[in-house]
């Protein structure tokens, strides 16, 4: 296994068991019971299905994405469009995402992070000599984002919508779109996201109250005063871990948007440069592994943008707890409490590690009937 390689899974290993230790202190409350062992265990498990999700999409060669990647973006789309419907999904605060299942949850907008991708840049794989044509290099490659992001901004969740709209501009780029598309889609997307915002009151709040929060502190919403309160109550060394107070019922969503404020609080400064290092150190590895494969494969740009959408999730998680952007409930990669998302960033972590894989490895290509040409 190539250094890289051991680098990146290590610092993967690393995130992956702080996380874990930090879910355990920030699910504590003031009046302990045993339900807070429930936080632990749970994620402990999704860490475990997440890890073996991660092995067997790093076992997989590279024509099983590009043979399974529509059947995996059409069963992405089926599940969107059922969480819709009434009596099927489950609606909390207002939101209709997830699907419940007893104590476990699924939501399947996070799936699209894996397949929206993944179905992308093999469309513009297929269609690369049609790039640069208006049409025929336009359509076929984006009516998948035409189709999921709408989707997904229905249950409603813009934040998602936008991002997944992102991880998808970044696939179309590495694969080798004219600039040219990119500006004319802005310009039609931009406009659509203003007018979403104005005629959603909350989602014209969440931008107001942000505004007021570097303005006004006084005005600042509750969970963003708390944050930022976290964040300061650590000074530079931290409090220790487990002896961090504003997460006893202080500060809202401890073990899961806001935990990066709880590493702020119980490590100090130290421990959140050190989470950003660890960060930075990972994004740098998975880049060194990625540069090897030729530029705008299907191969070099899914492993690119799925690496980029996790490091870019995490970059967007510290935002909104340090109030630079407008509030939006996103949870840390493998730091957060464990769910789909956590089992979909150690599967995208997988998938990276198996497209990037030396292709003298793929032995098992063979079993499949699958010749070496065929993997690029």
């Amino acid at each position: 296994m190539e250094p890289e390689r051991k680098l990146f899974l290590a610092l993967v290993a690393v995130l992956l068991g702080l996380g874990t230790l930090m879910v355990h202190s920030a699910s504590n409350t003031s009046r302990p019971t045993r339900y807070e062992e429930v936080y632990l265990s749970r994620h402990v498990l999704y860490s475990a299905v997440g890890c073996a999700a991660g092995v067997l999409a790093s076992l997989l060669p590279i024509s099983v994405w590009r043979r399974g990647a529509p059947a995996f973006f059409w069963l992405t789309i089926v599940l969107l469009v059922l969480v819709l419907t009434p009596g099927v999904g489950s609606t909390v605060k207002g939101a209709q995402r997830w699907f419940r299942f007893g104590g476990f949850s699924l939501q399947p907008s996070e799936l699209a992070k894996l397949s929206l991708p993944l179905y992308v840049c093999l469309r513009a794989d297929q269609a690369r000599a049609q790039l640069r044509e208006w049409w025929r290099g336009t359509i076929p490659v984006v009516f998948p984002v035409l189709i999921a992001v709408p989707l997904v901004m229905k249950q409603p969740d813009l934040g998602t919508g936008l991002f997944l709209a992102m991880g998808s501009g970044l696939a179309l780029f590495l694969s080798g779109w004219p600039l040219r598309n990119f500006l004319v889609g802005l310009s039609c997307a931009i406009p659509a996201v203003v007018l979403v915002v104005l005629n959603k009151p909350y989602q014209l709040q969440r931008v107001k109250d942000f505004l007021e929060t570097w303005n006004d502190w006084t005005q600042a919403p509750y969970h963003l005063k708390q944050s930022l309160v976290t964040l300061a109550a650590g000074g530079i060394w931290g409090t220790g871990i487990g002896r961090g107070n504003q997460k006893l019922s202080y500060l809202p969503e401890a073990n899961t948007d806001f935990v990066f404020a709880v590493i702020g609080e119980e490590l100090g400064l130290v421990g959140v440069v050190g989470v950003l290092l660890l960060w930075l150190g990972l994004y740098a590895a998975g880049l060194k592994l990625i540069n090897r494969l030729a530029p705008c494969s299907f191969e070099y740009a899914a492993a690119f943008t799925l690496l980029t959408q996790i490091v870019l999730q995490a970059a967007i998680n510290v935002a909104v707890v340090t109030a630079l952007v407008p509030p939006k409930g996103i949870p840390h990669p493998l730091l957060s409490y464990g769910g789909t998302n956590l089992v979909v960033t150690l599967t995208a972590v997988g998938i990276v590690c198996g497209l990037t894989r030396p292709r003298g490895d793929q032995a098992n290509s063979a079993e499949l009937g699958e010749s070496p040409s065929n993997n690029g």
